[in-house]
């Protein structure tokens, strides 16, 4: 990457990303002020836009990155998609948990689009990084799927096998956007780990088990600036080119 008087940077992926969080006083989803986009917004040398949209998928966002993302003309590309992506249907897996679902993406599928997705930002001129998705809570995500509705947990979970499962699952599409991320050489910073370090990570989630909290998005924010310093650090505000 060039050395800049300033920079551009584009954060891109789903509603982490924009910054929702569920506010249990309001009983509903809400953005806070202080996601991790704004929060790492305030170190960088330059502008940065938030690209992030609630419910987006990798398939929307490989459709819609000419103009959320190349359009802007970045110099630095955010990449954090999954979450998303590897949710089911859970009201026709509890309707009907004989049968065969899929994914809103399967990984094949995620990981192809993932692969064009870096192809697209390097041929734009920009620099990709990966971002891994923060771990779930899978008790409380089952628990919110279901509503606390006794037919649909014994027939998601007759689908299931065990609550588990759901934490698994998530964790293999955070293990292949580290298997990209490795093939082509790209960034990654690695938000996952730090949330695990924590003894109950689970205290940076919201009640619905999968977005992270308002300390979460500290977390989230301080491993960025602490990965920019390290890597980046001319990217950052207060830096002698």
């Amino acid at each position: 990457m060039d050395v800049k008087e300033k920079y551009n940077v584009v954060a891109y992926g789903d509603s982490i990303t924009r910054g929702v969080v569920y506010d249990n006083e309001k009983s509903r989803y809400t953005n806070i002020k202080d996601c991790f986009v704004n929060l790492v917004s305030t170190s960088i040398n330059g502008t940065v836009y938030n690209a992030g949209r609630f419910g987006n998928t990798i398939k929307r966002g490989i459709s819609k990155i000419y103009g959320d993302v190349i359009k802007k003309s970045p110099d630095i590309v955010l990449i954090e998609f999954g979450g998303n992506d590897c949710d089911f249907n859970w009201k026709d897996v509890a309707e009907k948990p004989t049968e065969d679902h899929q994914p809103n993406t399967d990984i094949p599928t995620f990981k192809d689009i993932l692969l064009n997705m870096i192809d697209t930002v390097k041929s734009s001129g920009a620099t990709p990084i990966l971002m891994t998705l923060p771990p779930l809570d899978s008790e409380r995500y089952f628990k919110w799927i279901t509503r606390n509705d006794k037919s649909f947990q014994d027939n998601i979970l007759k689908w299931l096998g065990t609550e588990d499962i759901i934490y698994k699952w998530h964790s293999m599409y955070n293990e292949t956007i580290k298997e990209v991320a490795e093939k082509t050489k790209t960034t990654l910073i690695d938000v996952r780990s730090e949330f695990l370090k924590c003894m109950d990570y689970k205290k940076f989630l919201c009640v619905d088990g999968i977005h992270p909290n308002s300390e979460g998005h500290t977390l989230i924010a301080n491993t960025i600036l602490s990965f920019l310093r390290e890597k980046y650090d001319f990217v950052l505000q207060g830096t002698v080119n």
